[in-house]
């Protein structure tokens, strides 16, 4: 029997996206219900498809750049005013 990495070179761009859809829905194009065992190799596959064939942006659970939202806007001191402290 082949390598998980033996298995990975030979996904097609078809197979990664019936893998892709049967993770999302829980399901195989036929509506058979994916095992746990199914659904963690079947994303297993596909990160390993996207790490090598896709861009970072366009991977699974990307989420863009971050920053944290207190740092590009301001909140007004509703507390203290400030001719209220002596």
């Amino acid at each position: 029997m082949s390598s998980f990495a033996q298995l990975i070179q030979n996904i097609t761009p078809d197979i990664y996206e019936s893998l892709k859809l049967a993770v999302e829905i829980g399901k195989w194009s036929d509506g058979r219900k994916l095992t746990q065992e199914q659904k963690e190799l079947c994303l297993q596959a596909v990160i390993a498809y996207e790490a090598k064939h896709l861009p970072e942006d366009q991977r699974t659970g990307y989420m863009g750049p971050q920053e944290c939202s207190s740092k590009s806007t301001p909140i007004e001191n509703i507390l203290f005013k400030s001719d209220a402290i002596h």
